[in-house]
């Protein structure tokens, strides 16, 4: 009855974990580095929870067996026993640092690892800055030296099935670049870049956060990241860069046209405008002229003289001479 109850208390301890198990297994894998994140971690939970059954199962069974035994003989020596449980450990740990060296060693789940076959696919160059208390996004196209042919605030678009290469950086203070279901996380700092490398798998809309104490509007600073096909990215990168261009083009015909009328406005050289007031009596007492001289220089070299006085109460005479 005994040895059933152990069992029973066993397989049940183990039935728990495998529940607690479920919900791991369940995640989205919705790009290659959140699936390389959730493989090694899969991997060490089937070398974890059967260590773990064994472990709480002796020490169950101890507890039980020998409840009633008021003086404990300590154990005997056993070298059998010592080998094989150092060998198992050992095994268990080279199982272990080889996993994880074949994760961090990944392009996509370290950026500074070398990956050869991800620049080979033309991967898409994407600069993410951070502020208080937003994301602005600059999309360069195939290297970080390209001029940005699109930028957005707030929504970061990236292609499906294609590597995206991102470079965090801050304006103010410190970030932290997150987006859990794609498995990225990285920190931003002010005059710094760090590098994440992607490649999404699946189409949607995943959040954004900011992952870093920044201040009141933390909580807030939040954002999207939408994954679309690759023929709608590049239309909406094509729409921003004509809408980019459209916009330049005014501003510099508009900077034109101030210009020309600057110059149409402005002053010949050469021009004088003398001005001359008199004051005579008038029936009040008070009489006021004012004499007007404008000289212009012409194609045909003819030069137009003006002369006007007026007078309060007397008429008005113009001359021209050409």
């Amino acid at each position: 009855m005994t040895r059933r109850r152990v069992g029973l208390a066993a397989l049940f301890g183990a039935a728990l974990l495998a529940l607690a198990v479920e919900p791991v297994a369940a995640q989205p894998s919705a790009s290659t580095t959140v699936e390389q994140i959730w493989d090694l971690n899969m991997n060490l939970l089937y070398v974890a929870i059967p260590i773990t059954v064994l472990v709480e199962g002796i020490l169950i069974y101890t507890v039980w067996r020998f409840r009633k035994q008021e003086e404990p003989l300590p154990t005997m020596e056993n070298r059998r026993l010592e080998i094989t449980w150092t060998v198992a450990t050992a095994i268990i740990l080279l199982f272990v640092g080889v996993a994880s060296y074949q994760v961090l060693a990944n392009p996509y789940v370290t950026a500074e690892a070398q990956g050869a076959n991800i620049q080979q696919e033309n991967p898409e160059h994407i600069e993410v800055q951070a502020y208080r208390y937003g994301w602005s996004f600059y999309h360069n196209g195939s290297s970080f030296g390209n001029e940005a042919q699109a930028t957005s605030t707030g929504t970061l678009r990236l292609p499906v099935d294609k590597p995206v290469k991102l470079r965090i950086t801050s304006r103010d203070w410190l970030h932290a670049f997150h987006v859990p279901s794609l498995g990225l996380k990285a920190d931003a700092f002010p005059g710094q870049y760090n590098r994440l490398t992607t490649k999404p798998t699946e189409t949607g809309t995943y959040q954004l956060y900011c992952a870093e104490y920044c201040g009141s509007g933390h909580s807030q600073m939040l954002g999207e990241v939408v994954v679309m096909p690759q023929d709608e990215y590049d239309q909406w990168v094509q729409q921003q860069a004509n809408q980019s261009s459209q916009s330049g083009n005014q501003t510099s015909q508009a900077g034109n046209q101030t210009s020309e009328s600057g110059t149409e406005t402005g002053t010949p050289q050469g021009t004088q405008t003398p001005q001359g007031t008199q004051t005579t009596g008038t029936p009040q007492g008070t009489q006021a002229g004012q004499a007007t001289q404008t000289a212009q220089p012409t194609q045909s070299g003819a030069a137009t003289q003006t002369q006007t006085n007026q007078s309060t109460g007397t008429a008005q005479a113009t001359q021209t001479a050409n």
